[in-house]
């Protein structure tokens, strides 16, 4: 079936699931705290992805460089999500995201130098100016995690197309996601703990995981492994706009004309921009 359908579609199926699990990981920070949110939506995908792709298995046999590569995965995962979920707790979605994809555009004016992407690192940063605002300005702290996000998705695009082109895709994601829990089993573990006497709240943060670092994940590789980089670069100029589209579904974070101007510079700005070639 991975193969039978366009690659397209398993992104399509991320974009979605990308800012959806996060969105109702907001509605739980009050019950387990902000870090012990990002611990158990980790360590559920830890979990489930442990039986099916066997990390041990996988990073014993891998050779140097691709445990490096793993490593770097999963660390990058790590305090991805950490630093996701410290911004959305201080600032809305649709500006998070908005960030979040500022910095492939910068990766492709460093790989490729042209007035093209010159231009659409202008208007990208225009938009996400506009969205900041004045009423953002003054929560440095929650800027300062979500400029730490976005800087760590690049890490995450580029790190795991690698993965997905080695050929152990799945199995490397697995083993990464394992690594990740092995990162950030101290950080979040005490926040984390009202949820094991709480039934519902643990079957709530076992979904948001299996939203947030299961699904879009999986989906990601699928069409990473049959998607140039750039190609995959170019289609996130689709996920600031479904994660405004969320914001206002899920958390009635209904944008401004201002902000959806905002967001509109930042996705022409990915939309025009030419990634630098394979």
């Amino acid at each position: 079936m991975a193969n039978a359908l366009p690659p397209h579609v398993w992104f399509c199926v991320s974009a979605i699931f990308h800012y959806l699990g996060p969105a109702f990981a907001v509605l739980l920070f009050a019950q387990v705290g902000v870090l012990g949110m990002a611990w158990l939506r980790i360590a559920s995908a830890a979990l489930i992805f442990a039986p099916l792709t066997r990390p041990w298995t996988v990073f014993a046999r891998a050779d140097r460089p691709t445990r490096l590569l793993l490593l770097a995965f999963g660390a990058c995962l790590a305090v991805m999500n950490c630093a996701f979920y410290l911004a959305l707790d201080r600032l809305p979605i649709s500006l998070v995201a908005a960030i979040e994809f500022v910095g492939t555009i910068g990766v492709a004016l460093v790989g490729l130098r042209s007035r093209r992407n010159v231009a659409a690192l202008a208007v990208a940063v225009a938009g996400t100016l506009l969205l900041i605002d004045i009423k953002w300005s003054s929560d440095p702290v929650g800027l300062f995690w979500a400029f730490l996000n976005g800087s760590l998705f690049v890490g995450y695009i580029v790190l795991g197309h690698r993965i997905a082109q080695t050929g152990i895709s799945i199995a490397g994601l697995g083993t990464a996601m394992a690594i990740a829990f092995i990162v950030v089993l101290p950080i979040g573990f005490s926040e984390a703990l009202p949820a094991f006497s709480a039934p519902a709240l643990l079957v709530a943060a076992i979904g948001v995981g299996i939203c947030s670092s299961v699904i879009p994940y999986i989906c990601d590789q699928l069409a990473m492994a049959r998607l140039p980089r750039a190609s995959f670069a170019l289609m996130l100029s689709l996920l600031p706009l479904t994660a405004t589209l969320i914001g206002v579904i899920v958390l009635r974070q209904v944008p401004s004309l201002t902000d959806c101007l905002g967001i509109a510079l930042v996705v022409a700005g990915i939309a025009i921009h030419k990634p630098a070639p394979e």
